[in-house]
């Protein structure tokens, strides 16, 4: 039987706060998140690209699907941890990208032509999605 690992959070609250705007935003990468990847890390299936070892723990990160446009415009979905091999712990880091996430946690973000629009930035989110549609056609 495989030993099974332990989660912990470098920051559960604002873990929990990008999980959250996953769920609320992008269903289909929230839910391979918390069905799949979730049990099968428990399990010791360590999954995703290794990016670095450091101190004896080994950092990973994991693609979460997405809609390509979505992915274009913001960056991949991505998971971050690392394990602790000699503890089985994992070690859940983050979210990636932050900060749509945390600005879609904060308030209600509006969507263009089916893309997530930051407030902050939001001609230039429109201005890369009106240009990806240009291209594809």
């Amino acid at each position: 039987m495989a030993d099974k690992y332990i989660f912990e959070y470098e920051n559960e609250n604002e873990f929990k706060k990008l999980e959250s705007a996953l769920k609320k935003y992008n269903m289909l990468a929230f839910k391979k998140l918390y069905f799949e990847y979730y049990p099968m890390l428990k399990e010791g299936k360590i999954i995703g690209n290794k990016i670095k070892t450091e101190n004896g723990q080994d950092y990973y990160d994991v693609v979460l699907p997405t809609d390509a446009l979505f992915a274009k415009v913001h960056g991949e979905v991505k998971l971050h941890y690392k394990v602790e091999e000699s503890n089985k712990k994992i070690i859940i880091l983050s979210l990636s990208p932050e900060d749509i996430l945390s600005e879609g946690h904060r308030s209600e973000l509006v969507t263009y032509k089916g893309v997530m629009v930051s407030k902050q930035h939001s001609e230039k989110d429109m201005f890369k999605i009106n240009l990806l549609n240009m291209i594809q056609k």
